[in-house]
């Protein structure tokens, strides 16, 4: 029992670090370029990229993926979403518009000197901001970007509100049946190991980071 229990977990396993995975690789370049926008000196696009980070980061993740899930279907008339592609495109703006103001307090963070001795060196806007602004930016939003990242870890379990069949819908299908197994709740609770896991791994990897930017002070 213990070594079925086990596989299926892996294979939810397996779910949940892909859409974890995936969320990062579209959410941390999409949130740069949210930050930009909010930062914008255009009115015009300043003020409603702000309201739509206000409105994704004031409301409840499990909505959004519900709002995306059901209500898009049922507004555009259009199938719904396979629960992968629906979930994916629900965190990566919910935690696009999160990083976003990590970004948007890093780059902001620079004191502003440095980039007009840059100026003064001769230096373009672009290469101020990846010479200057870009390295001091990474070494302040670290801390803030790995506790979003490790949160994201755990997020992943709100994705079976839409049935999707992650880590934790795994472990309690084995309350209701499955592979021959039902009325065993320890299963569910074991998932919290994988968790555990997961977020030391991650742990680790950003203290590394971390030490390795050490030299560079700000």
């Amino acid at each position: 029992m213990f070594l079925t229990v086990t596989l299926s977990l892996f294979e939810g396993l397996a779910v949940t670090i892909k859409l974890f995975a995936l969320t990062l690789v579209f959410a941390l370049p999409l949130g740069l370029i949210i930050s930009f926008g909010s930062m914008s000196k255009l009115k015009v696009l300043r003020y409603p990229v702000k309201t739509l980070v206000w409105i994704v980061r004031g409301s409840p993740l499990m909505i959004q993926l519900l709002i995306v899930y059901y209500g898009l279907p049922i507004v555009f008339g259009i199938p719904p979403l396979p629960r992968f592609p629906a979930a994916l495109i629900a965190f990566v703006f919910n935690y696009a518009c999160y990083f976003s103001e990590i970004y948007r307090g890093g780059i902001q963070g620079v004191p502003k000197g440095q980039q007009e001795a840059g100026q003064v060196l001769g230096l373009s806007k672009s290469q101020i901001f990846f010479k200057i602004t870009l390295m001091q930016m990474i070494k302040r939003i670290v801390p803030p970007m790995s506790n979003e990242i490790i949160t994201l870890v755990k997020d992943t379990s709100l994705a079976r509100i839409i049935a999707f069949q992650e880590i934790i819908w795994a472990g309690q299908s084995f309350i209701k049946g499955s592979k021959g197994i039902a009325g065993q709740m320890w299963p569910l609770f074991f998932t919290g190991v994988y968790y555990l896991i997961f977020s030391g791994v991650l742990t680790a990897l950003f203290n590394k980071i971390e030490k390795k930017l050490s030299y560079f002070k700000v």
